[in-house]
């Protein structure tokens, strides 16, 4: 179990507060396929992800994106058992997608680059810090079922 101080938590609530998903989602997952091509084995049925134009204009993408993104907010409603909050999902990627967990934590800086790029300024190292703890523990009950 993760533990969480007060200031922590105020933290990943303020990016939240911050985030539109369906303007970041998109970003991250498109930056994620762009920047960790390997990263496309998983999205076979999406189309033509051949170039980077391709990649951003592809709806599922975006689509996805904006399902990954919610997803991941689900774990603010449930700091204290994120492990338990991703059980279901964690089985999902291993045992039926097959999904290497360690593109959780691609998915996750690439989200970090997008927040950043938005807050600018306004995300404040602390904010950060607690950000960067929140996803860890997130990508971590994802990958739990590959343990």
């Amino acid at each position: 179990m993760v533990e969480w101080t007060a200031a922590e938590r105020r933290h990943v609530e303020a990016v939240w507060s911050k985030i539109d998903i369906d303007v970041c989602g998109p970003l991250a997952l498109q930056r994620c396929l762009i920047v960790y091509p390997w990263t496309q084995r998983y999205f076979g049925s999406f189309g033509d992800l051949s170039t980077d134009a391709a990649i951003v204009g592809n709806p599922k993408v975006a689509a996805h994106g904006v399902v990954a993104l919610t997803g991941l907010r689900t774990a603010l409603d449930h700091m204290d058992e994120i492990k338990s909050t991703y059980a279901a999902l964690s089985v999902l990627h291993s045992e039926k997608l097959h999904v290497d967990p360690d593109n959780f934590r691609l998915l996750c800086e690439c989200l970090t680059i997008v927040v950043a790029g938005k807050m600018g300024k306004k995300l404040s190292p602390e904010m950060q810090a607690a950000w960067q703890k929140y996803l860890c523990a997130v990508v971590s009950a994802l990958g739990r079922q590959y343990h």
